[in-house]
């Protein structure tokens, strides 16, 4: 069901959904960005914010975006890139080595006309992309060091390509499955396996169904406050202005917090009977070099090198 769409401005409600748990930071990010919407625009705006998909799933509430919704989705890379090919580069294996890389990349006029192509083309507008969820390990319920180990592995995956393609170049069979579907289907034999940045696993859960924690960093997962196009241009140049200040600097919120907490949730993984274990990760790297080749990233990849070795920033290799 369509939530509201076409004309704005005075008294407009946004509705911001996540398929994360209250206990994420990204929450906190998003109860910041809701304080500072309401502050800034003396209540002209307001913004509501659902968590665990409770009004749908993303890609159905990045649907709802396009189609002019008062609706925005904080999501990945991965699943923007199946309207806007370039972005999926941000999900793809070993691209960068830290948060600090991503904003780099994320504050560049290269990002800037991605993401004004996704606007041009499917009706998709980022307001923020600083958004670090931190970075994804394996999942898995017995201890992993290399890719021919995660041979026959059913592991969950996002839907995207790049995720598909990275996880199978790991070695594993990626599964695709809704993020709140996960602690079922690992419960019930469907799938094996995940990968997920720790604040994501600890706040759903998934410590009671897994048994490992592989460290290999195979992605650095940042994501965006991403709504509709239609329903942000009929709001004022100052409205517009509060909401892109305002999902920055909450971006900036629950970013630290994820820096903050990883080595708490590491410490409780472990007093939870987990094993997280540090790994070699050159054959995972190696092994998925190729998905750049596979999606056409190749060229991309080098421009994102030039530009973080311009900044000072060498990429991994």
């Amino acid at each position: 069901m369509l939530l509201m769409s076409a004309s704005v401005s005075a008294n407009a409600t946004l509705n911001v959904v996540t398929s994360l748990s209250q206990s994420d930071p990204m929450y906190e990010g998003l109860v910041a960005f809701k304080a500072l919407v309401e502050k800034r625009s003396q209540k002209q705006i307001t913004i509501r914010i659902f968590i665990g998909s409770q009004l749908g799933n993303d890609n159905d509430m990045l649907e709802q975006a396009m189609l002019g919704a008062n609706v925005a989705v904080l999501a990945d890379a991965g699943r923007l890139a199946v309207y806007q090919n370039e972005l999926g580069i941000l999900g793809a294996p070993y691209l960068v080595e830290d948060y600090q890389q991503l904003n780099v990349l994320t504050d560049s006029e290269l990002f800037y006309r991605w993401s004004k192509a996704l606007a041009k083309n499917s009706g998709l507008h980022i307001l923020s992309f600083n958004w670090w969820q931190g970075s994804r390990h394996l999942l898995t319920q017995r201890s992993v060091s290399s890719p021919s180990d995660l041979q026959g592995i059913r592991m969950r995956t996002i839907g995207a390509p790049v995720w598909i393609d990275t996880i199978n170049a790991m070695g594993a069979t990626p599964t695709p499955l809704a993020w709140s579907e996960v602690y079922s289907g690992l419960q019930q034999n469907v799938i094996d396996a995940a990968e997920a940045q720790l604040t994501g696993l600890y706040g759903a859960r998934l410590y009671e169904v897994i048994s490992h924690v592989t460290k290999t960093g195979h992605i650095q997962l940042l994501s965006g406050l991403v709504g509709s196009q239609k329903w942000f241009s009929a709001l004022t140049n100052d409205e517009q202005e509060i909401l892109y200040d305002a999902a920055y600097e909450a971006g900036i919120i629950a970013s630290a917090r994820v820096r903050e907490t990883e080595a708490q949730i590491e410490a409780a993984l472990i007093s939870q009977g987990v094993s997280v274990d540090e790994v070699d990760i050159t054959l995972f790297t190696e092994a998925t070099n190729k998905v750049y080749s596979r999606l056409g990233y190749t060229q991309l990849r080098a421009e994102v090198s030039a530009l973080l070795k311009r900044a000072g920033n060498d990429p991994v290799q």
